[in-house]
């Protein structure tokens, strides 16, 4: 696909990566002139007119004016041209389906959130998922001329440089994302959802110039995406962030990684599910059994909704969660020293119920000298992180390959 963008007028290794370069500034800087540009990249000035003549002409590039200055040639500004390339995020959670289609500058032209689909590990919801994709692709119209790349999230251990997915849909001998590629006709990449919900974030969402991040993604699951001078880190197969399985405590609780005593068990949605649900059949009172006609059938989102509507049950036993949360979360930032962390995924959406709780433990079980410089926020993009970043993901690893 890269091959398709450049080829028109290049055929040489070394042009096409200037010219990947050039749009990789575009992207993480915004606009800019020639001028700048060449000394950004180190380049001559007519080395850089040169390719951006070019871009230009493949339809890549446009100039949006010119910058007034105090005397001389007023320089003009090249960008990305937002309508020449679109990019696909899909992001698979456990209950449905999240999916965007975002242009060329970042910007989300069409997206569709909560679609129905519960995920199971069979060739069958492999397929559905696939419709899925497919029926959002056809309703983009002409646009789908124009998509260049489509990245899907996936929870759990993922390799996005092999394109195996060991936690779901690892039933073929072939990579998860070749077979989404030859079923949907596009290239497609995956990648772990949190990291992505991380990229996403700092890049559209609450992050202003820190350089590194760590996202805590508290959902059903516990996972964390780590951002350090301003990339995701990865490790060496794709498999960083497991901060749920981290073993903690001495309990028989079984996690669904196979082991018992990880953080997970005790500090994710899933715990607060099982625990809202223990206490009930032992007699307490909470709203939720008026909320729903079956509480076996309780969900995570009643559950914060129940929070936010200010139920005792549930307020307690979000204050327990994040507080032990924040514990751990403190020794993050003990061993890395980030910019900022930011608390996200759907527990998130508790908002101070969950935050101060998380914050007190942090204050208490940091180092003064470590956590002085470190901000802890919640989520800006809240249950859009992760489309966002899919989509993110899937442009950048088109100018990054």
């Amino acid at each position: 696909m890269v091959k398709n963008f450049f080829l028109k007028s290049d055929k040489s290794p070394k042009n096409i990566q200037i010219k990947k370069d050039i749009i990789t500034h575009f992207i993480t800087s915004g606009n800019d002139t020639i001028a700048e540009l060449a000394k950004e990249l180190d380049l001559s000035v007519p080395t850089v007119t040169k390719f951006i003549a070019e871009l230009t002409d493949q339809g890549l590039i446009d100039e949006f004016g010119k910058i007034h200055t105090a005397g001389g040639r007023h320089p003009s500004v090249y960008g990305l041209k937002p309508s020449s390339a679109y990019f696909l995020g899909v992001d698979m959670t456990r209950h449905h389906l999240n999916i965007a289609l975002m242009d060329f500058t970042g910007n989300i032209v069409s997206n569709e959130m909560g679609i129905n689909y519960i995920y199971q590990n069979t060739t069958e919801s492999f397929d559905e998922l696939c419709d899925h994709i497919q029926n959002f692709i056809d309703k983009t119209g002409d646009l789908k001329q124009k998509i260049v790349n489509i990245n899907l999230n996936i929870s759990g251990r993922v390799n996005p440089e092999s394109g195996y997915s060991y936690s779901s849909f690892y039933f073929s001998e072939h990579p998860v994302s070749e077979t989404l590629t030859n079923k949907l006709n596009y290239r497609v990449g995956i990648d772990n959802d949190t990291r992505a919900m991380a990229y996403g974030e700092y890049m559209k969402g609450v992050v202003d110039g820190e350089q590194n991040v760590i996202f805590v993604n508290v959902s059903w699951g516990l996972g964390i995406g780590i951002i350090i001078e301003g990339k995701p880190y990865y490790g060496k197969s794709g498999f960083s962030g497991e901060f749920g399985h981290f073993p903690t405590f001495d309990n028989e609780i079984l996690c669904h990684c196979g082991k018992k005593g990880c953080l997970e068990t005790e500090a994710s949605g899933l715990a607060i599910h099982r625990m809202i649900l223990d206490r009930v059949a032992k007699g307490e009172s909470t709203i939720l059994t008026e909320m729903v006609e079956n509480i076996n059938t309780l969900t995570l989102t009643d559950i914060i909704k129940a929070t936010n509507m200010e139920d005792p049950l549930c307020i307690e036993i979000m204050e327990e969660v994040g507080y032990k949360l924040g514990k751990y979360i403190a020794g993050l930032i003990n061993i890395f020293n980030p910019d900022l962390v930011v608390i996200g995924g759907q527990v998130a959406d508790a908002e101070g119920f969950i935050m101060l709780p998380i914050r007190s433990a942090i204050r208490k079980y940091s180092l003064n000298l470590v956590n002085k410089d470190t901000r802890v926020v919640a989520s800006k993009l809240k249950n859009k992180a992760g489309i966002i970043g899919a989509c993110m993901i899937a442009r950048s690893r088109v100018f990054t390959e």
